[in-house]
This record gives C-alpha cells, structure tokens and sequence, in this order.
C-alpha cells in the first residue's frame, strides 16, 4: 500500500493547516509535487488516490489537475530527459 511515512505525514498535516478551513483543497499541487517526489518520480493512479485520501476529495479532481499541468509526470521518466 503507498503511504507516506510519519515524518512526511507531519509536513502533510503543515501544508494542509497553511490554508483556511473548507479550503484544504488548495494544499493539492504542493502534495502531488510532494507525492511525486517520493513515489519515483510520477504519479501513478494508486499514488494520486492516495494523495485525494488525504484531502478528502475525489480522486477525478486530483487526476484532472495532474493531468493539466505539465510539471507531473503521469508515465515513468528516463534518467536523462
């Protein structure tokens, strides 16, 4: 199963109380650059589930955000781009 580790689940919590109540949906580009970060360097759709669990959101809206913007990989990367 693809979960962050207590250290990671700390700075989740930070980011997530950066914004006001009702609004944590903000907190979701810095999440999937964090997912990304630490679940090899894409997002595949077992990682973005798990990044709409933590916001309680619907896992479309994190795959529609992830899949506009250009900086997420949806496919793994080659070492040299």
């Amino acid at each position: 199963m693809i979960s962050f580790n207590e250290q990671q689940l700390a700075k989740v919590q930070q980011i997530i109380a950066r914004y006001p109540q009702g609004k944590q949906k903000s907190a979701l580009l810095p999440l999937l650059h964090m997912a990304q970060d630490n679940f090899g360097g894409w997002l595949d759709v077992p990682v973005m589930d798990y990044v709409a669990s933590l916001l309680s959101i619907e896992p479309i809206e994190v795959y529609e955000v992830a899949s506009f913007y250009s900086m997420y990989n949806l496919k793994p990367v080659g070492k040299h781009l």
